[in-house]
Order: structure tokens, then sequence, then C-alpha cells
């Protein structure tokens, strides 16, 4: 595991800035000191335009939780002309709690590098556990554009606003203490999770998620999912875009919401799920599958023609 940079000693909020900061320069050289994998030679720029937009968000790097190994293999698999990196990249929280950054959170980082660098459009829209980087708006890193939000046309002129999704959150800005405890319990959730799930592959039982569950469970839960999803496509509605790709919730989904086209793309902690465009314009939700965890997901008969989702598998 990558030690964490002297500047943590400081402030908490300017810790995680400085910390960030120095972690990407050190990204930034390691990218370019190593020569490319071979999938990245230059003469692949046909293959890396083989879809026009990829959606990715909630990576959580810096935890424990991120499936960095999962995301790579994907972001290897599914080349882009534009990559949006729809918030909650790197995780702020709980960096200001425990230092964790392996040597794959960096690959991660180094990849996204590789992409800017390479010709694809990079643009990194903030979600509120990396709000540190909010105050770089209208700057760019390394090739990666920073935006607090973005607007997307799609091959066949649907305009989509493209934001993390945090500020229709009720409970982040009435309560951003409880946002807090809810986080750590989520934590929390997930390595109970990685245990229970460790005990099942050792009896030959598929993987199975805790925390899902408990969402789709508990009434609440349900009823706040479907409460900001609502709010997200009316704003969507109101501002005149034909849809909207956002992330924060961890629940990959993709329908209309009275005329209006939500896209959440998920999440890479347990959905490991990305919403893509094909260069015809239509759109698709993947839910990627490694090795230990292949299942696929049945089409939707209510999405319309120009939408799928699918799980893809390595």
């Amino acid at each position: 595991m990558m030690a964490p940079p002297a500047a943590l000693r400081t402030l908490p909020q300017g810790a995680v800035q400085a910390a960030w900061q120095s972690q990407f320069r050190g990204a930034l050289a390691e990218e370019d000191a190593d020569p490319l994998p071979d999938e990245e030679r230059p003469g692949d720029a046909a293959e890396r335009s083989r879809y026009r937009a990829v959606f990715i968000s909630d990576l959580h790097l810096g935890t424990a939780g991120c499936q960095a190994e999962a995301l790579l293999d994907f972001l290897k698999h599914y080349p882009s002309q534009t990559l949006y990196l729809v918030g909650d990249i790197v995780d702020g929280w709980q960096l200001r709690r425990r230092w964790f950054w392996p040597q794959a959170h960096n690959d991660v980082v180094q990849k996204l590098l590789r992409r800017a660098r390479k010709g694809c459009r990079v643009v990194f829209v903030p979600g509120n556990h990396d709000e540190f980087a909010r105050q770089f708006h209208g700057h760019s890193f390394g090739g990666i554009e920073v935006r607090n939000e973005a607007v997307h046309e799609t091959a066949d002129g649907r305009r989509l606003w493209v934001v993390h999704g945090d500020h229709f959150d009720g409970v982040i800005q009435c309560a951003k203490w409880l946002a807090y405890v809810g986080d750590n319990l989520y934590e929390f959730t997930l390595r109970l999770n990685r245990h229970l799930n460790s005990l099942r592959a050792r009896l030959g039982l598929p993987y199975w998620s805790l925390s899902q569950y408990l969402k789709h469970k508990v009434k609440t839960a349900v009823n706040y999912v479907s409460d900001f999803e609502g709010a997200v496509a009316a704003e969507a509605r109101a501002r005149g875009y034909q849809g909207v790709v956002c992330g924060h919730i961890h629940r990959p989904e993709m329908r209309w919401i009275d005329g209006t086209l939500y896209c959440n793309d998920g999440d890479w902690v347990e959905s490991l799920s990305a919403l893509v465009e094909h260069s015809d314009g239509r759109l698709e939700l993947v839910h990627w599958q490694p090795p230990a965890r292949q299942t696929r997901i049945p089409l939707p008969e209510a999405l319309p023609a120009p939408l799928s989702v699918r799980a893809a598998t390595a």
C-alpha cells in the first residue's frame, strides 16, 4: 500500500486536497514514465472510438470497497471517445479518517490519465465525497477536465444533463452529519459483506450483497431512492434537457420518468456498472461481471428499443 503524503498532517480538508494533488502528481509522473500496454498503442485509435461515451461514477478510490481491478478490466474492454467521471471518484470522507491507497487505485488514476493523453475526452464531475475538487471547476489536470456539471449530446441529438446528484439528497443538504454517520455504517456493512461472501465462496455459493438487500427491504430506503430519482428527472426536465445521467445512490437504473430519461450509472463498489453510448446514440447500462460473479441480467421489457441493459463478462 502506498504511504500517505506528508501533507496529511495539515488541516483535515486541506489534507485531503493536498493528498489528492500529491497522489495525482505521482500518478502523472508514473504514467509518463511507464510504456503503454499493448491495448493502448497509438495504432488502436479506431478501436478506442468503438463507443461514443462511457459514464462511470462512485469508484470510491481510497476505500477497501473499491473494485479497482474490475474497473481496470472494464476500461480495457470499453474504449470511448468521451469518458465521464460522474462524481465520488476519490473518497475524501474516508481518506480523512484513514489513509488507504493500494497500487491498484493508483493504476486507475494512471489509466484515466492515459485515456486523456491518447485523445479520449475525460470529464470529471465531482461529487460529495470528492467535493474538494469542485473549486477547480473549469480547470484541466493532465488533460482531465473538471466540471461541476456537464451536458452530453448523443449521436441522435438528445441532450443529457450530467451531474453527480448529491444536491438532490435531502440528508446531504439538511443534515450532513447524518450523511457521515450513514457513510460509516455503509462501510461497516461492506466489511461485513466481504467476510460473509468469503464464507459463501468457500461453501460454493454465489455472491450476495447484504447492503443492496437491506436497501430493497427497508421501506424508507425505497422511498428515498424513488424521491431522489423523481427530483433529478424533474430538474433535468425543467432545464430543458431530454435526460439526465447521475450517480450518488449506488443504484444503476435507466427508465423514463414523466417523459424524461433517467440514467444512473451505478457504482464500482457493489454494482460494478456503467452507462455506455453506442455510435448510433443507443444507450446501454452495462453490469461488468468478474468471473466469480457471472450472472446475466434480463432485458427489461418496458424499455424502448434505443435503450438496453445487459451483463458484460470479460
